[in-house]
């Protein structure tokens, strides 16, 4: 795939480069940065910038032995000059690389260089924001009041968080979970209509905008066995489910169900569909995690601004060994490059 023409910015629509999150520097965070940039011409990603980090970065591709020569920059728009020579890190919290060793000060720097990325993307200096892997009870220690970046970045937005939808997106399949972080024994009391056809109607206007899908198919997952089997195993398909999928599709919206979800997920099923919202935080992240483990991207939709992030988390355990895939990070840069092209293009025309 032909890369960006960083030099003089053309296919670009005037977009402005990518701001990336270290995430917590003493997990793979760093590193994979590291590696997508030395891989930026074989996957075409679109110009990035880190927010803050250089010394890490630096000393996280000298362990992983690559060669990325890192180009300090002023403001982001240095990154689109520099990038295709250089990784460009904005001036932003440092520190010494430890890998494997998190501790509050590695929090301090991975929620200093979230906020930091997050708020450019807000000013609109950045296209979108890629968000490196963090560690929620860390940050939690260092003051960190929100379940996880996903709601930091939906309060920046002026967005409610029930109104931030999240988007699993592999090669092979995208999946929303209704609920997310809940116990399973509290599933059945948070699903109602109402949650069903706000977040049905966010995943819809998001597979337009931000896939370029003119009709997209959504198909939606029963929550009991066997669909509930007319009511034997549950009635919540009867009373919720069903209801709200008629309400939906009385709006023109075209989504399907409820379906069993031990079949939704199978090669022939997948290809009746473009989305598949399930109703709980597993059953939409196993089939995900299963097909696209190395290349699954985590997308906040119903944002004014463009988020992803690779759906996997720190790897303390392997951080700075030159182990780490690097194949979710490239692809959550692609898609919010993608993404954020779409909308550039939609606002020229």
């Amino acid at each position: 795939m032909k890369a960006f023409d960083t030099a003089d910015n053309k296919g670009a629509g005037g977009m402005k480069p990518l701001a990336l999150s270290l995430g917590d520097p003493a997990g793979i965070g760093p590193e994979l940065i590291c590696a997508a940039w030395a891989a930026r011409d074989v996957h075409g990603l679109f110009p990035f910038f880190a927010t803050g980090g250089r010394k890490l970065l630096e000393k996280a591709a000298e362990a992983r032995q690559i060669d990325v020569p890192i180009q300090a920059i002023a403001t982001p728009a240095e990154a689109m000059e520099c990038f295709h020579h250089a990784l460009p890190v904005l001036a932003g919290p440092d520190g010494d690389y430890r890998p494997g060793s998190p501790d509050p000060e590695s929090a301090k720097i991975a929620l200093l260089s979230l906020e930091q990325a997050t708020a450019l993307a807000v000013a609109g200096d950045a296209s979108a924001i890629v968000t490196g892997p963090i560690a929620k009870s860390l940050l939690a220690e260092v003051g960190f009041a929100f379940p996880g970046q996903t709601e930091f970045v939906a309060n920046a937005c002026g967005i409610a968080a029930q109104d931030a939808v999240m988007l699993l997106a592999g090669p092979q399949l995208r999946t929303v979970p209704l609920t997310v972080h809940c116990a399973l024994s509290e599933v059945p009391g948070l699903i109602t209509q109402e949650l069903i056809c706000r977040r049905t109607r966010i995943v819809h206007a998001a597979m337009r905008q931000d896939f370029g899908l003119s009709t997209p198919r959504i198909a939606m997952a029963a929550l009991n066995p066997h669909a509930g089997e007319n009511g034997r195993m549950g009635l919540e398909e009867q009373h919720i489910i069903s209801p709200a999928i008629a309400t939906l599709r009385a709006e023109g919206i075209d989504v399907t169900g409820p379906h069993p979800a031990d079949s939704l997920f199978a090669p022939h099923a997948r290809d009746s569909y473009d989305v598949a919202i399930a109703m709980y935080h597993d059953q939409a992240l196993v089939p995900v995690k299963a097909l696209d483990f190395d290349a699954g991207v985590n997308m906040t939709l119903g944002l004014p601004i463009i988020r992803t992030s690779p759906d996997h988390g720190t790897a303390f355990g392997i951080a700075g060994r030159g182990q780490a895939h690097a194949g979710a990070t490239i692809a959550a840069i692609k898609l919010a490059g993608e993404a954020a092209a779409r909308r550039a293009q939609a606002a020229t025309t």
